[in-house]
């Protein structure tokens, strides 16, 4: 299927993680043309080495997504250098510090809400402000099954992803009627670093990888993770014209866990 995502300009966030290294790939793949992010140059460097895009046709910065200038400032130059702004992916996000709420602190919470939250929500705020101004645009927010379900001792993860969606679901509506659209991917488990975290807070560092991700694969009818490919293609048909009457929605990427209920 041609996505018709040739020459499109895309901003992706957190581009150097698990998930991000797999979107940012799929769009250049695509022939799109790149504003990448990520916390470090040698992440950016690393990512370039094996990358294969014309240099011409990416941009990169370091960027904290907590800050608003810093969001505001990726927006402003991807616009200056590119011409526009097509699609935005919101991917940047923290898993947080595991711990039963009795023993969590504001400092803790704010750590996930800032990124998890206010990044998203920066990045929509000056790319919708472009998008408005073209007439055309997608984004698409990358939140987790954890924004319908709760997990013990990831209350700021989870409630932080939660608010991911609500956040989107009235981004959406607010810009609806200018032909731009907002979406939400929110997969499961999905085999990269930031799960390793999850699993050794969860279990500790004696059970092994394997272990852990046997554990934890049981919870889902597949009995197994996502993979960062598989949330990347889902990415890309959300950005896509394919996808042009999906607004305003969250898509569980679950291996089936939505329909147990």
């Amino acid at each position: 299927m041609n996505l018709e995502l040739q020459d499109k300009v895309v901003m992706v966030t957190g581009s150097t993680g698990g998930i991000g290294e797999a979107i940012t790939r799929a769009f250049a793949a695509e022939g799109c043309k790149l504003a990448i992010s990520s916390t470090k140059q040698e992440k950016l460097d690393k990512l370039l080495l094996t990358l294969d895009i014309p240099r011409e046709r990416l941009l990169t910065f370091v960027v904290d997504v907590t800050v608003e200038d810093q969001v505001a400032n990726m927006v402003e130059k991807t616009i200056e250098h590119f011409g526009s702004l097509d699609v935005q992916v919101n991917n940047a996000g923290y898993e947080g510090e595991a711990a039963p709420v009795t023993e969590q602190t504001y400092e803790r919470f704010m750590a996930v809400y800032n990124i998890n939250i206010f990044g998203p929500m920066y990045g929509m705020k000056y790319a919708c402000r472009q998008m408005i101004k073209q007439g055309s645009g997608a984004i698409v927010n990358i939140a987790s099954n954890g924004s319908f379900v709760g997990a013990a001792n990831m209350s700021p993860y989870v409630s932080s992803k939660h608010a991911v969606a609500g956040l989107s679901k009235c981004v959406a509506l607010e810009v609806a009627d200018k032909n731009i659209r907002v979406n939400c991917v929110c997969p499961g488990a999905v085999d990269t670093p930031m799960m390793r975290n999850i699993e050794k807070s969860a279990l500790g560092d004696e059970v092994s990888t394997d272990e852990a991700v046997k554990m934890f694969s049981t919870a889902y009818p597949d009995g197994r993770y996502a993979q960062p490919n598989e949330v990347a293609d889902l990415t890309l048909y959300l950005a896509s014209p394919r996808s042009g009457h999906i607004t305003g929605s969250c898509i569980r990427q679950d291996g089936g866990l939505d329909a147990m209920g």
